[in-house]
């Protein structure tokens, strides 16, 4: 078995935090794109730019933009996540760059979710 190294334990360390300080008021949002190969093949990478611009514009500081592995409906990529610190994750698919602008506006800013592109609310873990 191998052993962990001090860079494994960094990592881990950091992806933690990175769900504990949403859930501790640092963070009113977090965006996770999922970026496996066909998500990569779909598209994602353009989708992570168009957040990661418009972050930036807007800037703001309050919104994590992260990304995934594949989250396993691959007809249905590019897929993303968003999660308000009050609300249920929502999943959405087929994402493209104005889906992303629209979603970004009307969901991390505005609060309400984009229900045309929703997949599903809730996570894989919870109920709601």
């Amino acid at each position: 078995m191998a052993k962990i190294s001090i860079q494994d334990l960094k990592k881990i360390k950091e992806r933690e935090r990175g769900k504990m300080v949403l859930r501790d008021g640092q963070y009113r949002a977090k965006i996770t794109v999922h970026m496996g190969t066909c998500g990569i093949a779909a598209g994602a990478r353009d989708v992570m730019g168009v957040f990661r611009d418009l972050i930036a514009q807007k800037e703001l500081d309050d919104v994590i933009l992260t990304n995934s592995g594949c989250a396993g409906l691959c007809a249905k990529e590019p897929m993303i996540t968003v999660e308000l610190a009050d609300q249920s994750p929502v999943k959405y698919i087929k994402v493209d760059k104005s889906k992303a602008a629209r979603i970004f506006e009307e969901h991390v800013i505005g609060g309400k979710a984009v229900e045309d592109y929703a997949l599903a609310r809730g996570s894989e873990t919870t109920a709601t």
